[in-house]
């Protein structure tokens, strides 16, 4: 034993147990962030097919979810049929985080590094087809492409893993969770894993849900970060509206999981050893099962992009091989409260135990596969301003974390973290000012207690139609805010169109002229349905092109795609911030519209930017915008809003306060 093994202060036999184990042992190993101790489980393997079927039965459950659970959501992927295992944890153990760095494996097992499995030029031209094939045609705002570093190892499993658990350990820093896992299958392959993950998905604690978008990434210099490379960071137009990209996604399920919706704090520098995010944190209040929030939460925009479900199938066009693990999940499932020692208590007879929930995502991971073979995935987020060769160096970077504290590429001499980024005159400043760009309604509480209600608007039906983009949950919250009653349905599904008092058509990707999709069809014939009986209706984004397009004003690709963009933009001779996420545009004409249409002899009045792109349009009984009103992005976004619904309604404007003070 060397000096630092007998350095530990106390015995601590789960840890010895794990450590002398063949590999037969299931265990978990977890550092979660600011914690100064490792915390320690064993337990059974099972192995679920839903997240619903996850066992809570009154012990700690740690779930490894895979990339492949998407399906539950009705999205397409590549189907690898990793299994959705989980540890049932029938003994834990607190370590201190000195005692378990001096029995842990001193270095990390020899491996032999075989590089990407994509090379540099064939994933720069990846990146290349997605904006120009993906983005530049509508089909969404930004998209995640993955690549493995490969490499081999001869060693045993609980050595590897228990060896990388210690670098990780040692060298990174600013990790949401450092973690090691295990889980042997009676059949087939274990399941072996290690990493360092940045970023929280969600959280669930005393009735209040977290998440936690990360994006954009400052590269440090092999000299080690500096403020002026910092700050030029902060100022970065493309790097902050990729964050705000993610917050919008993000903030579209917190409102489909909180009722009074979610409120934005931040924003925040993450720094870690060899790069620093940005970040900000969503919460809100919330009474779902943890397993069924994991569900309506799949998954992180900032590992797969958005709108979520065609950010799926764009994944599945370009990446040839699944996922396995990569943008899932590892979800610590925790009576409450927790139940200490090295057994847990069983469902007491007053009912079921309540569970908290800890789901970190899957990045920053190394993973051993049987046959020595270790894969290390990383992608980068690809949006309308991403320059292929940057997007390359972005995925070394992200990969390197992992790589160098396994000593897969040279560590280098430099420190791991040479300088704190957040103490940096100017840094908390340039954060804060990234704020000025968020609509007050999504940074302030969004309890009942804040709704603002008039009895002219208190009571309609409002029925939402989902064109496969959540926005629609922000719509149909703030909607509620204004004082309506909400319900949504996707586009194909069997429903009424001429029931509800209002009807909105929501946003959705794809390219608005053709009427070959599906969904397009489905936005004219329900635009067309409503008009024709005169009931009010609000097009938004895709079906507000369609609707243009419908009434003879021509739609074109933009010059550059509106992506994640806030603009200054008049809207009936009023100027409103709005956030827009387009592709294409409807444009005025020196003509009046067609009256020969789908659309007949509607008198549309067009409201339009400098450069001839409309931006909202208006008639009797409906009108239409192109911009996200829900946006976080949308300071005026509100406002336009209850303008809108009370022309289609017929409700006369008067002045009040849509965002009571605190």
């Amino acid at each position: 034993m060397s000096a630092s093994r007998s350095s530990a202060s106390i015995d601590h036999p789960l840890l010895d147990r794990v450590l002398a184990s063949d590999g037969t042992l299931p265990f978990a190993l977890l550092r979660r962030e600011g914690s100064l101790e490792v915390e320690v489980l064993v337990g059974d393997v099972v192995d679920v097919d839903l997240l619903g079927d996850i066992p809570l039965d009154g012990a700690p459950v740690l779930a490894v979810v895979p990339f492949r659970q998407a399906v539950e959501r009705g999205f397409t992927v590549h189907d690898d049929g990793a299994p959705l295992r989980c540890i049932v944890a029938r003994e834990s153990e607190r370590v201190s985080l000195a005692d378990a760095i001096a029995l842990l494996p001193l270095e990390p097992v020899a491996a032999e590094p075989l590089g990407f499995d994509i090379p540099d030029d064939e994933y720069a031209g990846i990146v290349r087809r997605v904006i120009d094939d993906e983005i530049g045609q509508g089909a969404g705002a930004n998209f995640v492409v993955m690549r493995r570093f490969e490499a081999r190892t001869s060693a045993a499993p609980v050595s590897t893993l228990t060896s990388w658990f210690r670098a990780l350990l040692t060298h990174e820093v600013g990790s949401y969770w450092t973690f090691a896992v295990h889980a042997p299958a009676s059949d087939g392959e274990a399941l072996s894993l290690a990493g360092a993950t940045p970023e929280r998905h969600l959280t669930l604690r005393d009735g209040v849900a977290r998440m936690n978008p990360i994006s954009g990434t400052y590269r440090h210099p092999v000299t080690g970060p500096t403020r002026d490379g910092v700050l030029e960071f902060l100022r970065d137009t493309k790097e902050n509206e990729e964050l705000f990209m993610v917050v919008d996604e993000e903030m579209k399920m917190m409102s489909a999981l909180c009722p009074d919706g979610g409120r934005i704090v931040g924003p925040y520098l993450k720094q870690m050893a060899r790069l620093s995010h940005t970040e900000y944190l969503l919460e809100g209040r919330t009474d779902l099962d943890p397993r069924e929030a994991l569900r309506q939460t799949m998954f992180a925009p900032t590992v797969t992009g958005s709108p979520m479900e065609n950010a799926c199938t764009v994944i599945t066009r370009h990446e040839s091989r699944p996922r396995g693990y990569y943008s899932g999940f590892l979800a610590l499932f925790e009576p409450e409260p927790a139940v200490a020692g090295p057994g847990f208590a069983a469902p007491s007879a007053d009912g079921p135990v309540t569970y908290s929930l800890d789901a970190p995502i899957l990045i920053r991971t190394a993973y051993l596969h049987d046959g020595g073979l270790v894969s290390v995935p990383a992608g980068a987020t690809l949006v309308r301003h991403s320059v292929p060769e940057h997007e390359v160096a972005e995925t070394r970077a992200k990969a390197s974390g992992v790589l160098t504290s396994l000593g897969l590429v040279p560590r280098g001499a430099g420190p791991d973290v040479a300088v704190d980024l957040n103490a940096q005159p100017g840094v908390a400043e340039a954060l804060a000012a990234r704020n000025s760009q968020l609509a007050e309604f999504w940074v302030r509480p969004q309890d009942a207690s804040h709704t603002a209600t008039t009895a002219v608007l208190t009571g309609p039906n409002v029925l939402i139609v989902d064109h496969e983009d959540q926005f629609t949950t922000m719509l149909a919250h703030q909607l509620r805010h204004l004082g309506m009653n909400t319900r949504m349905v996707r586009w194909d599904a069997d429903y009424d169109v001429l029931a509800d008092d209002l009807v909105v058509l929501g946003p959705g990707p794809g390219d608005p002229r053709d009427h070959e999709d599906p969904r397009i069809a489905s936005i004219a014939r329900r635009i067309h349905e409503r008009v024709a009986a005169g009931r009010p209706l609000l097009a938004v984004c895709l079906s507000h092109q369609v609707l243009a397009g419908l009434a003879g004003f021509p739609i074109r690709p933009l010059p550059a795609p509106r992506q994640g963009v806030r603009l200054d933009a008049d809207v009936f001779g009023s100027t409103a911030a709005v956030g827009y996420y387009n592709t294409f545009g409807a444009h005025v004409t020196t003509t009046s519209a067609a009256d020969d249409g789908p659309v007949p002899r509607l008198a549309l009045e067009p409201s339009f930017d400098a450069d001839g792109v409309l931006t909202a349009l208006r008639g009797p009984r409906v009108a239409s915008v192109q911009g996200h009103l829900e946006s976080v992005l949308s300071s005026d976004g509100l406002t336009v809003l209850d303008a809108l619904t009370r022309h289609v309604l017929g409700v006369p404007a008067e002045p009040r306060q849509l965002i009571p003070s605190d």
